[in-house]
């Protein structure tokens, strides 16, 4: 189809016609994000939640918006120092304690230590957001298998791990729970060059689907963010080490720019709220449009200026037959 699009413009512009009204990027002045927290003072008091990877990136503005919403959080990750400058940065920033827990969700006796130490400090969670994540871009022919394990381990293992140990116990004292899972746009569509990503995030996705369906009887919520291109530094490092493909992300978004890690940490404290009780096995795409526009066969035409479509009518309009 792209092909035919190019083809296409490039045959109209042989006819001189003058290019207006189209800019790309240039809607990115429609949708400018909001900063603050969304959600009333207070909405998360005498809450506890726990994030894991919630050092850094994503984890770390979710957590600073739990924070400021009242929540006692916990954060975990392998790496206790960057977790322990996050906690206190985020700390001396809200007002209120952020504890820092060394886990390697890997591993299932390390989550089950993780969660011994946490319900000592601050008892049983009453939101689990599950946003540990690894990744690389590789074609699938130079894949290895440790290159599979270390990324399955780590999004589906450690995602499992972490939801059957703090599900079980949950269950037997009676406590209900908001449990989130931050997976990907590809995780529905699948994605070449990261294949061990979208498969695993796939699976995360069947996980709470299947959970949400079993374990509301026992008081617990599952749902799932579906991120679209966000700027965080560790990402984009792994990800796009040269820069060179931000502007074609930016050049497909409808919107017309990237998301800000402040735009999700709204948007899963809501739904890990009691505002949103009735949410359950959902999955919300958050991508400022990205799935819906590389998923239509017609969308490049976008593309086309409004004096080349007036060229193309006309060429339409002559056209005889089927």
């Amino acid at each position: 189809m792209t092909s035919c699009i190019n083809k296409i413009v490039k045959t109209v512009n042989n006819k001189k016609i003058k290019q207006t009204g189209y800019c790309p990027g240039s809607t990115s002045g429609f949708f400018s994000p909001i900063d603050g927290v969304m959600l009333p003072a207070g909405t998360f008091s005498n809450r506890v939640a726990f994030i894991t990877g919630g050092g850094t990136g994503l984890g770390r503005a979710m957590t600073t918006t739990l924070s400021q919403l009242g929540a006692q959080c916990v954060i975990a990750s392998r790496k206790l120092d960057v977790l322990q400058h996050t906690a206190e940065e985020i700390s001396s920033q809200t007002g209120n304690k952020i504890h820092a827990v060394q886990c390697d969700v890997r591993d299932p006796q390390a989550v089950s230590r993780c969660v011994d130490q946490m319900e000592s400090q601050t008892g049983l969670p009453d939101v689990i957001i599950n946003n540990a994540a690894g990744n690389f871009v590789c074609p699938s022919e130079r894949l290895s298998p440790n290159g599979w394990k270390s990324i399955t381990d780590i999004v589906l293992n450690g995602t499992a791990f972490v939801t059957l140990e703090l599900g079980k116990r949950l269950i037997q004292n009676q406590k209900g729970a908001s449990f989130l899972a931050i997976t990907t746009i590809y995780a529905e569509s699948g994605s070449g060059f990261v294949a061990p990503s979208a498969s695993a995030k796939a699976g995360v996705e069947a996980l709470y689907k299947s959970l949400a369906a079993e374990w509301g009887r026992y008081g617990h919520r599952f749902n799932i963010i579906q991120p679209g291109p966000i700027r965080t530094k560790g990402a984009f490092s792994r990800m796009d080490p040269t820069g060179a493909f931000e502007k074609l992300m930016i050049n497909r978004i409808p919107t017309g720019r990237l998301g800000k890690p402040s735009e999700i940490a709204n948007l899963a404290a809501y739904m890990s709220s009691s505002y949103a009780s009735w949410m359950s096995g959902a999955v919300i795409r958050f991508d400022g449009g990205e799935y819906v526009s590389m998923a239509g066969e017609f969308n490049e035409l976008r593309r086309v200026t409004p004096d080349q479509w007036t060229v193309m009518e006309a060429m339409i309009r002559s056209t005889k037959g089927s």
